[in-house]
């Protein structure tokens, strides 16, 4: 089988490419770093000849809605156009929970603006709607960091080892899991502020957690799995102590 990754540079792209590739896949890495800009259609349809499956991973380079809703669209159709002419069987995206639940966050309405376009152009379309990663209190902790001072949304999160996301897509690409929607979280809920206390502790470091309501969806547990996701690998506690 023939898989291209949309992204395959980035932290899920990486961890998708190693698990086609493990599992005996020919990988199509499309990327800037391979020469590939998808905010472009030109050459997208040949370098997709003989592929049988696409996995959008891509990122938007800023999470402004506006921004992030043009990059996402625009790849969306690109990609989805040039898989059709190429005669490409499945199309799957990395989304996240919670993206129909939160026309109050920007970002989210952009990944939601990003779905409704890869099933409008893409062929067969399928979509994952994961947790926010395990590595997502460390990357809060970077953005948000003034100082001593951390501050951050109210949220609650069911957080999800990377390495299951890419299990998954894959899965969903080679039509192992033969859903056209599926959800991915880890074991627990948790609060974002805690992660990212136990993060702090974990380092050593004395810093001061502050957190606001920047979206009320969100604070009131939109991001938490429905009861038919799919539940996989560790908690926070048992990922973060295995991280040293």
């Amino acid at each position: 089988m023939r898989i291209a990754v949309a992204g395959s540079t980035g932290l899920v792209g990486r961890n998708v490419v190693a698990a086609a590739t493990a599992a005996g896949y020919e990988v199509v890495g499309l990327a800037r770093e391979n020469g590939i800009d998808l905010t472009s259609p030109d050459g997208l349809a040949e370098r997709l000849a003989g592929v049988d499956a696409v996995i959008d991973v891509t990122a938007s380079p800023g999470i402004d809605e506006e921004a992030s809703t043009k990059f996402f669209t625009t790849v969306a159709r690109n990609l989805g156009q040039a898989a059709t002419e190429a005669g490409v069987a499945r199309t799957v995206v990395l989304s996240i929970i919670g993206v129909d639940a939160m026309p109050d966050y920007g970002y989210y309405v952009a990944k939601l603006a990003q779905e409704k376009a890869v099933i409008e152009n893409a062929p067969g379309p399928r979509i994952l709607r994961a947790a926010q990663f395990l590595n997502f209190p460390a990357q809060m902790l970077e953005w948000s960091r003034q100082g001593d001072v951390v501050s951050l949304p109210e949220m609650k999160t069911q957080p999800v080892a990377v390495e299951e996301i890419a299990k998954l897509l894959l899965a969903l690409a080679d039509g192992t899991e033969t859903r056209t929607r599926v959800e991915l979280a880890g074991p627990k809920p948790e609060d974002l502020a805690d992660l990212v206390r136990q993060l702090i502790a974990h380092r050593g470091e004395q810093l001061t957690v502050e957190t606001s309501v920047q979206s009320q969806a969100m604070a009131d547990g939109a991001c938490l799995p429905g009861p038919d996701a799919i539940i996989a690998g560790p908690d926070f506690a048992t990922w973060l102590a295995e991280q040293d």
